[in-house]
């Protein structure tokens, strides 16, 4: 037996031991690439004031695939032309803190990114948290990416596939690449229970995917808010651009349908840029 196998088979017996407390308590230094960020507290931690550019849409963020889903939406409205959907992009390092600032509190009380300010109306602007709710805000707000009659299966489909998105990938990231890439040493009982949702989501898009060329049908009239949301995290995983190892030891090959849909928006020039993004220091 390798050491690697020796040193994760005492860590997994000795986890079994555990027997939680009557009331938890938080343990500090408990491991983890963000233990010395994540607390069970809300609310700001320092003062901290935002740069605000020129353009009438402020976007703080961080490209990640939560960050990189706005970035998509900001960008294909950009390839469109689109003067009243211009951005200035700011980088919340989310590893130095800067999602704890005071002003970033004030727009997002849950200090996650990403964040935007609408200052499209100066005097009264529109503040906008978790990215579900910034890319149906702007495709409502510029009437693209999402089907235009809200009374029908196609307006409906839509919904679900946003609704779906976030609230599957809590169990990828939070999950899956959590316990995969970040836990503090390898446990298997949560790997492969996340594992075993993750693998049960990839086959969900891949048989629907079967179907449709996009998630709410085929033709690029049917590239919606939908894609945009799934691609960062679903159509990356089975690209293998996240997670180190996470490609193989998922078998995303074998996912044929979910494979040509996400290598199709892959392609995309406002996607392309999307990923790549400069944010601009906020210090």
């Amino acid at each position: 037996m390798s050491s690697n196998n020796t040193l994760n088979n005492t860590l997994n017996n000795a986890n079994t031991d555990y027997v939680p407390p009557k009331v938890w308590q938080p343990v500090e230094g408990n491991g983890g690439k963000f233990a010395n960020t994540n607390k069970p507290t809300a609310g700001a931690r320092h003062q901290q004031t935002l740069p605000k550019g020129d353009n009438p849409l402020q976007l703080y963020s961080l490209n990640t695939p939560n960050g990189i889903k706005v970035n998509i939406l900001l960008e294909e409205l950009a390839e469109l032309g689109i003067e009243s959907a211009k951005y200035d992009a700011y980088k919340i390092d989310i590893m130095e803190n800067d999602q704890f600032g005071s002003d970033f509190v004030e727009i997002n009380p849950n200090s996650k990114i990403p964040a935007l300010i609408d200052y499209s109306d100066a005097n009264n602007p529109v503040k906008l948290f978790e990215s579900g709710a910034i890319l149906m805000y702007l495709a409502e707000k510029f009437n693209k990416f999402k089907p235009q009659n809200t009374q029908t299966q196609k307006y409906a489909t839509y919904l679900s596939w946003v609704m779906w998105q976030m609230g599957s990938a809590p169990y990828l990231g939070g999950g899956f690449g959590h316990f995969f890439s970040y836990a503090p040493y390898p446990m298997q009982y949560p790997i492969d229970r996340f594992t075993m949702e993750t693998k049960r989501q990839l086959d969900l898009l891949d048989k629907h995917l079967a179907h449709h060329e996009y998630m709410i049908g085929d033709g690029e009239d049917n590239y919606s808010v939908a894609d945009m949301l799934i691609w960062p995290w679903y159509g990356r995983l089975a690209l293998d651009e996240s997670y180190e190892r996470a490609g193989e030891f998922l078998q995303v090959d074998s996912y044929t349908h979910l494979q040509r849909w996400a290598k199709q928006i892959s392609t995309r020039p406002a996607v392309q840029r999307a990923v790549n993004l400069e944010l601009k220091p906020i210090k």
